[in-house]
């Protein structure tokens, strides 16, 4: 299985940056479309309390992560993350069902960033159903708007859905897109692969996924922050934890649900 999404990476590295806006070339998708992901429906819903960890492992603040169904049948995503008091990330998503059973396509997807002193710094979001993705400055106001690629399989608020099947070990890596405002408004490729386990834990499975440079990705690798899922295979909420920077140009941080101790979570 393969697939593609967008997002909001790190500017900690400029030039793992230009390296992958440069490498990317993707066709845009008619007026109205369906995306093509194929998510597993979650095993439970409710709400997965959490907190959030800076990279040396000091708590900084809460996290919360929320999973619905509607009554139309849909299903709703909420997760806030972030420093007490300081920069957050908010994220919101609707998913469909589809033909397929137990499985989930995104209908809309929304991300909206704070900065330290808790002001906004604007706003993205995705409509799978009409095929656009738009960016919205501090104030509001749109900034731009990008028709999404014809393969559409941007993912920016499904990753701990998307990686499911890489935990059951039906296959090797995926392939998904993300859509990024803040550091230059485009869709980029990334591949997400399961790692070894580092034995700091039981049935903890690691998922890393980073741009997909082709043949210069070995060496663009180096450039590019940490970037993590966690998996307990063995849970309802599979979910365990993910690392990544808060927001485009927000500080890395570990987002951690309640009762994982922080060690297992890689090297550090």
């Amino acid at each position: 299985m393969r697939a593609r999404f967008s997002a909001m990476l790190p500017s900690s590295s400029r030039r793992w940056l230009a390296l992958a806006l440069a490498s990317t070339s993707l066709a845009a998708a008619p007026a109205a479309a369906e995306s093509d992901l194929l998510l597993d429906l979650p095993q439970a819903f409710g709400t997965v309390e959490g907190a959030t960890y800076d990279v040396k492992r000091r708590r900084v603040g809460d996290a919360q992560l929320m999973m619905e169904r509607l009554d139309d049948g849909n299903v709703r995503l909420l997760s806030v993350s972030g420093f007490t008091g300081g920069a957050r990330t908010v994220i919101k998503a609707v998913f469909e069902p589809a033909a397929e059973a137990d499985k989930l396509r995104p209908l809309r997807q929304e991300s909206r960033s704070f900065d330290p002193e808790g002001e906004p710094l604007g706003r993205l979001f995705i409509n799978h159903g009409e095929g656009f993705a738009r960016c919205f400055d501090p104030a509001g106001a749109q900034t731009a708007e990008l028709a999404l690629p014809r393969e559409d399989r941007v993912a920016n608020t499904a990753l701990s859905l998307l990686f499911l099947p890489l935990v059951r070990k039906e296959t090797d890596e995926i392939e998904f897109q993300l859509f990024f405002c803040g550091l230059g408004t485009r869709f980029v490729t990334f591949t997400g692969s399961r790692v070894s386990a580092n034995g700091k834990a039981p049935n903890v499975v690691e998922v890393r996924y980073g741009p997909d440079f082709g043949f210069a990705t070995m060496v663009a690798s180096s450039f590019v922050p940490r970037l993590s899922f966690w998996f307990d295979p063995q849970s309802p909420h599979r979910w365990m934890a993910h690392r990544l920077p808060l927001y485009g140009k927000g500080p890395e941080v570990f987002v951690v649900r309640k009762g994982v101790p922080p060690r297992w979570l890689g090297d550090e």
